[in-house]
């Protein structure tokens, strides 16, 4: 294939890989062919250029197709796609605003409150170093359930200080950020680093390392005697709707309960 070093073999090798292509929204048309006909064989070897509907950007390739005459049609057994020599390009080109801007698309994917729309932002080999858990998330399904729990608080961030660096296929956005939670208004300002990939066709997170800042690390929350007592009206609200779910999840991951009508802890 065009876009990927591994030869595809098989079917499910070849279905995986247009999993990817397919999602650049590819359509081809050929700008020159030339055509040999066999024996239940034939090829067709040229130029096409194919229009990325996701980007509209315009991609011009050598092909190779060999077809077979099998169970009454024609199919395709041997396909070689390359890139023009010419058009070989060793580093995806963006710039330092382009990767500045690359922060908005993880921030529009929190506002969307979706835990799946935010870890497809991620790489395939992505690592999240979250702010608000000791685990390190090191791949989809883990990145995903961190921000099941962050976004309940409906964070939204806005970038204070930010140094790009750019490479070949890669670059960092590293800085200072700070989120307002929406479910409590509270403010929180953290250091991040952002380290980009350019993985099928855009732009992914591929390392994210979020920490509080130095100075803001609170070793106790603070609460006042009126609030400890508050608490029990949170609970006994939760008495009050009946759902013993929602009573249940009063209790810290932790809780005991000593009840009054049970003799079992």
């Amino acid at each position: 294939p065009t876009v990927s070093d591994v030869p595809r073999t098989d079917y499910a090798g070849i279905e995986d890989y247009f999993v990817g292509f397919l999602k650049m929204q590819p359509q081809g048309e050929i700008l020159e062919s030339h055509v040999t006909i066999g024996k239940n064989t034939c090829s067709d070897v040229g130029v096409y250029e194919f229009t990325m509907g996701a980007t509209g950007k315009k991609v011009k390739g050598r092909y190779s197709f060999i077809y077979v005459h099998e169970d009454g049609e024609w199919k395709i057994n041997h396909h070689h796609s390359s890139i023009m020599p010419e058009g070989i390009v060793t580093a995806e080109p963006i710039s330092e605003d382009e990767v500045r801007g690359l922060f908005g698309l993880w921030n529009d994917a929190l506002a969307s409150k979706d835990p799946e729309q935010v870890a497809r932002r991620y790489s395939k080999a992505g690592v999240l170093l979250p702010t608000v858990s000791d685990v390190p998330r090191t791949d989809y399904a883990g990145i995903e359930d961190y921000f099941v729990g962050f976004l309940k608080m409906q964070p939204q961030g806005e970038i204070l200080e930010s140094h790009v660096t750019i490479g070949k296929n890669t670059c960092s956005d590293v800085g200072v950020y700070e989120f307002t939670m929406g479910a409590t208004g509270k403010k929180v300002k953290g250091r991040y680093s952002f380290i980009y990939v350019h993985e099928d066709g855009e732009w992914k997170i591929n390392h994210h390392h979020s920490s509080i800042m130095p100075e803001g690390i609170v070793t106790a929350e603070p609460i006042s005697e009126d609030e400890v007592r508050g608490l029990f009206g949170l609970w006994n609200d939760a008495l009050a709707s009946k759902d013993p779910e929602q009573v249940a999840r009063r209790y810290s991951k932790a809780g005991v309960l000593l009840p009054t009508v049970s003799d079992v802890p």
